[in-house]
């Protein structure tokens, strides 16, 4: 290589070196306090991203336990629908087995009057229970019609009862706490 070449060759290389060095900026005050602005903006994305995964999280378990929530309860809701009367049920399996034995005694061809005596104590029994739940009787005749608790199914004269008045019970009716179960079929005097 001529002396002429080698002298280009390092001319070139000094122009290269120069001009890489030229495109590098170095670094100013303002170019600081760019990358200082970019790293602080840079970790509160992170920390706000950390933060909204968290509540997605939170927001994803409130919802499967709300879900589940929902599942238990209407499980316990049929549950408690399915099994309501096994209370009343099984407080009414003494009657039923009194009613078991007075049949095998009727077959047996014991007395009448005894018979009778026994059928009567099992019916008041069988009332004790349905009035500890709560369910009454109603007493209607000789009180005014009211058609939230009577049925009229006649109306007959009556010298004895002012008009509106119930003078007879056809079939009785019933009160279950405060609800009517059934309301009394009566005679009105008219």
């Amino acid at each position: 290589m001529s002396v002429n070449e080698q002298h280009t060759d390092e001319e070139h290389i000094n122009e290269v070196n120069n001009a890489t060095v030229e495109e590098q900026e170095v670094p100013t005050e303002e170019t600081a306090s760019n990358v200082e602005e970019g790293s602080a903006e840079d970790s509160r994305i992170a920390e706000l991203t950390k933060l909204a995964d968290e509540n997605q999280q939170r927001y994803l378990r409130a919802q499967a336990d709300f879900d589940n929530f929902r599942r238990r309860t209407m499980k316990e809701k049929e549950d408690l629908a399915q099994y309501a009367s096994m209370k009343l049920i099984s407080q009414l399996l003494p009657v039923v087995d009194n009613f078991g034995r007075a049949v095998e005694a009727a077959k047996s061809g014991g007395d009448v009057e005894s018979f009778a005596k026994g059928v009567d104590m099992i019916f008041r029994q069988f009332e004790q229970v349905l009035e500890a739940e709560g369910l009454k009787a109603m007493e209607v005749v000789g009180e005014p019609f009211n058609p939230d608790f009577h049925q009229a199914i006649m109306q007959v004269e009556s010298d004895e009862h002012e008009e509106g008045i119930v003078v007879e019970e056809v079939q009785k009716g019933y009160v279950l706490k405060d609800k009517v179960l059934r309301p009394a079929m009566v005679k009105v005097s008219g």
